[in-house]
């Protein structure tokens, strides 16, 4: 559980800021409540509340579930990242635990497997924390929402953003690999400015995964097995002046017959 307290107070403001949004959006608390217990993925949440607008007609419906299937898509990456890890077990006891996989659980669970960690009750553990805060917030948020007309005033609308960038800090790994980052954030800001609507969180995925999938290799030469640096050297017995280099047979090499 210890290793989850530094991720609560981003966890708890989301959730405040979502339990504010869903106040001003018209649901109920218990509607809100339920949500959150169910769903329990805080940026399909956003965005849905974004969407959302009374009366719910279908189109409105379509576009909900099409936006937040495809925020969601990265969490059939997220689960195939953990199949070295958790191959092993029965899917009776990884499948409940993958139901309460969260980006945020993510990361810590496999931050610690990297670290030789192999308890994965890690991962369910951490999920289990995150449910009942990320629950639990939303109550004081949507009961005190109507205080706040304006969420921007003390910047709630930012909290998304910058949850998602404090998570991506561990992944980081150098510039080269944030290329896809890159290309996936300028295809999706150049998306929100050409086309209205969700399309730039489709756009700037795709972008993102083909960016990713195109680059080469950080070393050409381990394509082929050899450690950098050594396709090309000399050979121990080429180098000058031994007696590889000489002319003539072993029998005329100094020393012999002397």
């Amino acid at each position: 559980m210890r290793l989850t307290l530094p991720v609560l107070p981003g966890i708890t403001a989301f959730s405040m800021a979502f339990g504010a949004l869903a106040m001003q959006k018209g649901l109920s608390l218990g509607d809100t409540m339920l949500m959150s217990g169910l769903v329990f993925a805080g940026a399909a949440q956003m965005v849905a509340m974004e969407i959302w607008h009374e009366p719910l007609t279908l189109p409105v419906v379509v576009a909900i579930c099409g936006v937040c299937g495809a925020i969601n898509l990265r969490l059939v990456l997220m689960g195939a990242a953990l199949r070295p890890w958790f191959g092993s077990s029965s899917a009776r006891t990884v499948y409940p635990s993958l139901g309460l996989m969260t980006d945020a659980n993510w990361v810590i669970a496999l931050r610690y497997h990297a670290e030789g960690g192999n308890d994965r009750g890690i991962f369910l553990g951490s999920g289990l924390l995150l449910w009942v805060v990320w629950t639990a917030a939303t109550v004081p948020a949507h009961l005190f929402g109507a205080l706040l007309r304006d969420p921007r005033a003390i910047a709630l609308d930012l909290v998304m953003p910058i949850f998602f960038v404090a998570m991506l800090v561990p992944m980081w790994k150098g510039l080269r690999q944030a290329m896809p980052w890159l290309v996936s954030g300028l295809v999706a800001t150049a998306t929100s400015q050409l086309l209205p609507g969700y399309w730039f969180i489709l756009t700037g995925a795709i972008a993102g995964s083909f960016a990713g999938a195109l680059m080469p290799p950080a070393d050409p030469a381990a394509r082929i097995g050899r450690p950098a640096g050594h396709g090309a050297g000399p050979r121990p017995g080429d180098e000058p002046g031994s007696p590889g280099d000489r002319p003539g047979n072993p029998g005329d090499q100094p020393g012999k017959g002397a």
